[in-house]
């Protein structure tokens, strides 16, 4: 059964954010029709706001510039497990880093703590870049947001 947190990031949850995770993003197109796609660059700007990169021409981009409320669910090792509800906004496009990413701002409107008492999260979404540029690339993403945490 779902606990309401708040709209404060738990350290738990903060601490995950801040090591780097995967969430599964949320949103609905115009028609009111779900999407879910995984998000590898989110970062927490304090403990009411979260940083992400996403591609300018992805669904969820879009759905995100039409409704601006969405969900995140993160999942890590620890049995951390949370959704977020938020609100998003644009705060630099195009990214410093590649001109085809935008980051974008998620302030939290509301959170709960999914923890089952059935089951365990054992371990997040298990994943590795599929190249080396892959990976100097998302490590650029990544450092962008650390540094427009501090200065947003």
């Amino acid at each position: 059964m779902a606990k309401h947190v708040g709209v404060q990031l738990p350290d738990e949850l903060y601490t995950v954010l801040q090591k780097g995770t995967i969430a599964v993003l949320a949103t609905f197109s115009e028609k009111g029709s779900p999407y879910a796609v995984p998000i590898q660059w989110l970062y927490p700007k304090g403990r009411e706001s979260i940083l992400m990169s996403l591609h300018k021409d992805t669904v969820s981009y879009h759905n995100m510039v039409w409704q601006k409320k969405l969900t995140l669910c993160i999942m890590d090792g620890g049995n951390v497990v949370y959704t977020i509800l938020g609100r998003s906004g644009v705060v630099r496009a195009p990214s410093m880093v590649n001109p085809l990413m935008n980051v974008v701002r998620i302030d939290i409107i509301e959170i709960q703590n999914e923890k089952s008492l059935l089951t365990s999260v054992d371990a997040g979404i298990q994943w590795k870049y599929t190249s080396p540029d892959a990976q100097e690339l998302g490590d650029a993403l990544m450092d962008e947001l650390k540094e427009l945490s501090t200065v947003l």
